[in-house]
């Protein structure tokens, strides 16, 4: 405001000025000594024009400036508006949540206490007075008992009454500490395995020793009439030690929820001396397998680190030699819990580094993510990788060597890979890293090449002839193409039988693990294709 009044004060002035001009100048007149050109009335109007024009310009910025202000109050006015209306949403949102949150707790209490009901109930002890009235006495489930010793044990864990919701034969079984009749009854409920198993460590507390009783189970893990490369084929071997592991996961389930004097009663001296003694058995079996011989998936080497996890012997073991077994195991689903229960997390680079190394890329990219290694090993270069060294030819198709059959080995390896990739960038969510189209398109040019390829060695078959209804003579049999206009559909899409199932490669060696030793790989075993490379069969237990 008070540069605006010193504007108005300035042209007010401008008369007085131009007046003095005035005088100024017929003084200079009066003294000349030559006629000037210019005279008073011009320079008059000269300066009459610039106090219109600054005027003229002043009454244009005062509206503007009015204009402005109506703005910036109309402005102000919507956004205390808007901030009200957004306070009272962030309000009403709040207490939406809130309602929301007490909800929750409200029905994770009442389903703590109905599980608390259904699995475990209070002891009831029974027993009579003076006047022969019995009387209820309730203990908790986390009964204190006394250490290293066996009755105390059976007291805490044997008095409980246990309830399985669909499988109470498991709680007898278990009672009755019948290893054998264990294996028999999760073979026979194969089908609902997933049930089963949630069912377990509810059922073990039943038993007197639970951990004696999943010791007992190991036995006949290594058959002695068997042979390790013969012990792959028997499936009713492989069924036994899935169910083994299994066993000995609930078990550390069960010890997960108790409490440190009860898991130390659990897992006594004498147990834990029972588990090493099977352990240090165990140990030289593994000696005779070899990474790729395993490909991933042994059974073996999964078995012996579930034992040192579940019954804590780890320490009794050099941890130099745990990491070379990991290898063995990394498409198993549990690798990474193993891994952390024995400590090894601090080794997962170097084992990382010996799956890359040995053309396991996908295993690779799957302990990256669990370990949170993915800035180290890229998860995108070691796919790429993956499916570079999958597209080389030079191995299956030699020089000289380009029969259809070779060719046709190449196809089928590279998609496996291209699906088993597909895989593991939508399992990890890498769509926007790696794009999916590119791959699932080359995915239908094989299978379509595939499809074609097949369909014209049908047609070449000879057909067998046919008596004619009469049945004088014989005529050729006549195909009809109309069945083979849809040649897709007799192909079903690609499933995979596990989470990280993709073909193992048939001529890499694995370098030493963190320089500490060198794997010789010996030929592949196991289940293959006619083709050469070896597939992943499902996991059951």
């Amino acid at each position: 405001m008070e540069d605006t009044q010193s504007v108005c004060t300035l042209l007010d002035s401008t008369t007085s000025k131009i007046q003095q001009l005035q005088k100024a100048f017929a003084e200079l007149e009066s003294h000349r000594a030559v006629t000037l050109n210019l005279k008073w009335k011009q320079l008059e109007e000269h300066f009459h024009g610039l106090e219109k024009s600054l005027k003229r310009r002043f009454t244009e910025l005062e509206d503007q400036e009015k204009e402005y202000e109506t703005k910036t109050v109309e402005a102000r006015a919507i956004l205390e508006k808007r901030e009200a209306a957004v306070k009272e949403k962030e309000q009403v949102s709040l207490d939406r949540l809130q309602e929301k949150r007490d909800a929750a707790v409200s029905a994770i209490a009442n389903a703590r206490q109905k599980h608390g009901k259904v699995c475990v109930e209070p002891a009831v002890i029974t027993s009579e007075d003076q006047g022969g009235a019995p009387f209820v006495e309730e203990k908790p489930p986390d009964v204190m008992v006394s250490e290293n010793n066996i009755e105390d044990m059976k007291n805490h864990l044997g008095t409980e009454n246990v309830e399985v919701k669909s499988y109470p034969q498991l709680v007898k079984l278990c009672q009755e500490m019948d290893s054998e009749g264990l294996h028999k009854f999760i073979s026979d409920n194969r089908k609902n395995l997933a049930a089963v198993r949630e069912e377990i460590p509810i059922a073990l507390k039943a038993a007197a020793n639970p951990a004696a009783l999943v010791l007992d189970s190991l036995k006949g893990f290594y058959c002695v009439e068997v042979s390790i490369l013969d012990g792959k084929k028997d499936s009713n071997l492989l069924g036994l030690r899935r169910t083994c592991i299994m066993l000995m996961e609930c078990l550390g389930v069960l010890l997960e929820n108790l409490n440190l004097d009860s898991v130390s009663n659990v897992i006594s001296g004498d147990v834990k001396g029972r588990a090493k003694a099977i352990a240090e058995q165990w140990k030289p079996m593994l000696d005779d397998l070899d990474v790729d011989a395993s490909n991933g998936n042994s059974l073996e080497a999964h078995a012996f680190l579930q034992l040192l996890a579940t019954f804590g012997i780890d320490s009794d073991f050099n941890h130099e030699d745990l990491p070379k077994l990991i290898p063995m195991v990394s498409r198993r689903r549990q690798t990474a819990d193993l891994c952390r229960s024995l400590g090894l997390s601090e080794k997962m680079p170097g084992v990382i580094d010996v799956l890359v190394s040995n053309g396991r890329q996908i295993d690779a990219v799957n302990l990256a993510f669990a370990f949170e290694l993915t800035e180290q090993f890229s998860p995108v270069t070691l796919l790429k990788s993956y499916l570079t060294e999958a597209r080389k030819v030079s191995s299956p198709v030699k020089a000289g060597n380009s029969s259809p059959t070779a060719q046709n080995e190449v196809n089928d390896r590279e998609l496996t890979a291209l699906k088993a990739v597909i895989k593991c960038i939508e399992d990890h969510k890498l769509e926007e890293q790696y794009p999916l189209d590119p791959l699932q398109k080359r995915v239908l040019q094989l299978e379509k090449a595939k499809a074609d390829k097949k369909r014209a060695t049908e047609v070449a078959k000879p057909q067998p002839k046919r008596p004619r209804a009469n049945g004088v003579g014989f005529v050729p049999r006549v195909t009809s193409l109309a069945a083979d206009k849809n040649v897709y559909a007799r192909y079903p899409p690609y499933m995979y039988d596990r989470q990280y199932a993709y073909p193992g490669p048939t001529d890499n060696h694995v370098p030493s693990l963190l320089g500490a030793a060198t794997y010789n790989l010996a030929p592949a075993h196991g289940n293959y294709f006619g083709n050469g490379y070896q597939y992943q069969a499902p996991y059951l237990h």
